[in-house]
């Protein structure tokens, strides 16, 4: 493979080049831009009691607030990434980054619910190139290893933050100021994004590829998953085999199979189907599939639990996680360090048991009980496992990627992690109404609503703990060696790299 040099552009090197001085600043950078993308997923739950109020918004006007935001996320980020790899990262990046900006100042501004509906699609569109461009521009900062390793913790402990800090942080600030500015704050932190972007990032850009874009595969894929992610959204309430959802599965694996039809005959694919051929990305991406159904699909249920049978508000459930969160962190800082050492199996089997055991332990959650007495422990346990397991399977998936094919690379683990935690909370959401109803019928009017919830809440997290014991088995695949010292051999005998 030809050596990547810094061109006059100011592209980044992998190849014979001292390693960036700024690279710690440039992580942080793009470090927060990642978290104000995943906050903005959950930020708005506890706010949407204001803005349905406010602009008089209809059921289904409150779930496309919710959902918007996910579904052009999800479904343009393997697009986003590779769109980087052909045009610039940084270039990209910026781009969604004003992007952001925009929609987010938009949503704040929207006097009606369709406005603001269009500008929680736009924000999903924007984070779809900011999130998968910031990872990829990670990994040609950081030369594959120990460095990229620790970066990587830091980034999943990102990840575990903003996935429970937004109720705690979108409560506090829906109460104290108004649900505007629960978009309003993203303005000022995106410009200084912006602003610290060209001093801090490198360009960087594939080299010897087609400057031709696939637009049929890019067109079809992002369809496939548009509809994927809607009809799993649509599941828990019209019913898995239903006209409307199962038919958007069966016309969205229509659309996957054309894909990979168009991506084998494109002269320059927007996804090399040759990737699928490195072992540690189709096990890595397997295995962070699997802790998103198992993350989503217990945090959903659980929210539930702690407001509709323990009384909790939605801030005193934000502050009551806080606990996985911290622990989450501890987990991915910890994964990093020791993938380097034992190797990513080593890492990703025990926590993914972690998060098995602490799913199980909430399947006792009483009708009765409390936070000490019936969830502490589960997530004291659940959260090393979520930060370690995500770290380890994210290493994996990008492990001996190209350079040239970093934005592919994280395009593809996000989505990976996104269609699990969507599919994740459907599932559950499916087997907990279900059983409630099944509760409820069996007993009659006298039945007690808060048991048969609960008993439906137990239903859930049983099969969170299928959906960690299926990510268990993925990462039995994963490498054994330590990812600091032969990971570079690796990498050069596998057929992505060599593509000069």
């Amino acid at each position: 493979m030809a050596d990547e040099r810094i061109d006059k552009s100011g592209s980044a090197s992998l190849d014979g080049q001292p390693p960036d001085p700024l690279r710690w600043k440039a992580l942080a950078l793009l470090g927060t831009a990642f978290f104000m993308t995943i906050l903005d997923s959950t930020i708005v739950l506890t706010a949407v009691p204001s803005m349905a109020a406010d602009l008089h918004l209809s059921v289904s006007g409150v779930q496309w607030v919710l959902t918007g935001y996910v579904l052009t996320f999800g479904a343009l980020m393997l697009l986003g990434g590779r769109l980087a790899d052909l045009t610039g990262r940084r270039r990209v990046f910026m781009v969604g980054t004003m992007l952001f900006v925009l929609s987010s100042l938009m949503c704040a501004l929207a006097s009606s619910g369709g406005i603001l509906i269009a500008s929680r699609l736009a924000q999903g569109v924007s984070a779809a190139l900011m999130a998968p461009t910031a990872l990829a521009i990670l990994m040609t900062t950081f030369t594959e290893g120990t460095e990229r390793n620790k970066a990587l913790g830091i980034w999943g402990g990102l990840g575990g933050v903003g996935a429970t800090a937004g109720l705690l942080v979108g409560g506090v600030v829906t109460s104290s100021f108004g649900w505007e500015w629960i978009f309003y704050i993203n303005v000022p932190i995106g410009l200084g994004i912006l602003a610290l972007s060209p001093v801090l990032l490198r360009e960087s850009r594939a080299r010897g590829l087609m400057r031709s874009f696939d637009f049929a595969g890019a067109a079809t894929v992002a369809a496939a998953l548009a509809l994927l992610l809607y009809a799993i959204f649509k599941a828990p309430a019209e019913g898995w085999i239903s006209l409307t959802s199962g038919g958007l599965l069966v016309v969205s694996a229509a659309l996957f199979l054309l894909f990979v039809f168009i991506e084998a005959r494109a002269a320059a694919p927007l996804v090399p189907l040759r990737v699928f051929r490195l072992r540690s990305l189709v096990s890595g991406n397997l295995t962070i599939f699997a802790v998103g159904l198992a993350v989503d699909g217990m945090l959903f249920p659980l929210t539930l639990y702690a407001q509709d049978v323990l009384g909790y508000s939605a801030m005193q459930f934000g502050l009551m996680s806080a606990v996985m969160t911290v622990m989450s962190v501890v987990g991915a800082m910890a994964g990093q360090a020791m993938v380097t050492k034992m190797g990513l199996r080593r890492v990703a089997v025990p926590s993914l048991l972690l998060i098995m055991i602490g799913c199980l332990l909430l399947v006792w959650v009483s009708a009765d009980g409390s936070y000490r007495e019936d969830v502490l422990l589960g997530l004291l346990i659940f959260g090393p496992g979520m930060g370690g397991a995500f770290v380890a399977a994210q290493i994996a998936a990008l492990t001996g990627v190209a350079e040239e094919e970093s934005g592919l690379a994280a395009g593809l683990v996000d989505t990976s992690f996104n269609i699990g935690s969507a599919l994740g909370i459907a599932i559950v959401t499916t087997v907990a109404v279900s059983r409630t109803n099944e509760m409820l019928a069996a007993g009659g009017p006298q039945t007690d609503h808060a048991i048969a919830l609960t008993e439906g809440y137990q239903s859930a997290f049983l099969v969170t703990v299928v959906f960690a014991a299926i990510g268990l088995i993925a990462a039995f695949f994963l490498s054994g060696s330590p990812q600091g010292q032969e990971t570079n051999e690796s990498a050069e005998s596998s057929p992505v790299k060599s593509l000069d």
